[in-house]
């Protein structure tokens, strides 16, 4: 139960914390999250149904994410060449911008909140944790989570 609720407790103010650190990007963390997707995407794009589906997002859940990047053209919405019927969302030049002076803040977030509190052996026994957690989900999500990402 303490590790539970200690997972429950910090998760929340992480959450909060690395929140208020991309706002002066005007970014939040879901915005960042799809940034990351596309720039590390063939050509910095992704299908929609993809980039919804790695998100855990549905597709209208996705739109309403987008909506706000597209305004600010840090992010495109295109058909594709190869099939009208799919829609892309590609990183714009701006967008890899913006992404690229928000990372260093994040990742020195990350540390400051997260990983300064731990020593070597408590992060790889995190990182041991974390992956037998997200190895079990995915087998349980293979069919019961349409949205999860494989």
């Amino acid at each position: 139960m303490k590790a539970w609720i200690g997972y429950i407790d910090s998760l929340g103010k992480l959450q909060a914390l690395l929140e208020a650190d991309l706002a002066p990007h005007g970014l939040t963390m879901g915005d960042y999250e799809v940034l990351v997707r596309l720039s590390e995407s063939t050509k910095r794009q992704m299908r929609m149904c993809d980039l919804a589906r790695d998100l855990r997002l549905s597709p209208s859940g996705l739109t309403r994410r987008l909506d706000g990047l597209v305004r600010g053209g840090l992010v495109r919405r295109e058909s594709s060449e190869h099939d009208r019927r799919v829609m892309l969302a590609t990183l714009t030049p701006r967008g890899l911008d913006v992404l690229t002076k928000a990372a260093p803040d994040h990742v020195a977030a990350v540390r400051r909140h997260f990983l300064d509190h731990l020593d070597r052996d408590d992060i790889r026994v995190v990182g041991t944790v974390f992956d037998k957690v997200r190895t079990a989900l995915e087998k349980q999500c293979a069919s019961a989570c349409p949205t999860s990402a494989p």
